[in-house]
């Protein structure tokens, strides 16, 4: 019997649907080989649920002041900037911070559960999903030294080495705003630990990977390995794309065009190879 391999990929913004992560399934599948393939269980993180109906509302009530220029832009500053802004947690809400994280909690339970309790996992994300991903596993990696999981996520939580974040093997982040995220911490915080400092114990033969994929159209995502020299030791690549289809991949709208570029998801189905081939091979 082999061990089969826990993929989750997690949205950023823009107007989601439950279905987002079907287009990008059924390429990252497709670029893998046969064996591998059949290995694969991938569990979407919608987090959009979350904040939906508050985006509404906050919509709703800006229409009420009259017509206002730029409505798409506008409609962009919402989904990306307002939040980014209501995911922060501050000393007297945590609510949306919290429920996006229960989320996360129960889309990775299902992976421990489909895949197996010490599944190697890799998460895919993108946008601003690549700032929920890392504060995520960040938590899961400072809990054990100064307890910060609030009981609210613990409760979507089995005590698994999958869930704890001691199998997290691969990382990539697509169109990442991290590098803007930086700028709250001094000389631009600390990354989290990729691959998880106990996946050796688990996997000692594997060799994990922090992939950065970054088109320079894009406004949003940023390379990482220069922010500083925990990151550069870290990341283990900044790769450079051209996503999307013309003309908007030589726009800002190339951020929207990362989920099925042959550069993006081909690297990510060899390496999905690489971690089945030594793991049952």
């Amino acid at each position: 019997m082999t061990q089969k391999i826990a993929v989750a990929i997690i949205h950023g913004i823009g107007k989601q649907v439950p279905e987002f992560a079907a287009e990008i399934s059924e390429a990252l599948l497709s670029h893998c080989g046969e064996t591998c393939r059949a290995d694969i269980v991938i569990e979407p993180i919608y987090w959009a649920k979350v904040m939906q109906d508050v985006e509404n509302e906050l919509q709703q009530r800006l229409q009420q002041g009259g017509k206002l220029g730029f409505p798409r832009l506008r409609e962009f500053a919402i989904d990306f900037v307002a939040d980014a802004l209501a995911y922060q947690p501050t000393p007297d809400d945590r609510s949306a911070y919290d429920g996006i994280h229960r989320v996360f909690a129960q889309a990775i339970h299902l992976l421990a559960e489909k895949a197996g309790p010490t599944a190697p996992l890799c998460i895919i994300a993108h946008s601003l999903g690549t700032i929920i991903s890392s504060n995520y596993v960040y938590d899961l990696q400072i809990e054990p030294f100064r307890p910060i999981i609030s009981a609210n996520v613990k409760d979507a939580m089995a005590d698994t080495p999958l869930e704890r974040g001691e199998t997290l093997t691969l990382f990539y982040t697509l169109g990442s705003p991290i590098a803007l995220w930086s700028l709250r911490y001094n000389n631009f915080g600390k990354p989290i630990q990729v691959p998880a400092p106990q996946l050796a114990h688990y996997y000692p033969e594997l060799k994990g990977a922090w992939v950065n994929f970054f088109d320079k159209d894009d406004v949003v995502g940023f390379p990482l390995k220069t922010l500083n020299e925990k990151y550069a030791a870290v990341v283990t690549e900044d790769c450079q794309v051209d996503v999307g289809n013309f003309p908007a991949n030589m726009t800002p709208a190339a951020h929207m065009g990362y989920w099925t570029d042959r550069d993006v998801i081909g690297p990510i189905a060899a390496a999905l190879d690489r971690v089945w081939q030594t793991i049952n091979g």
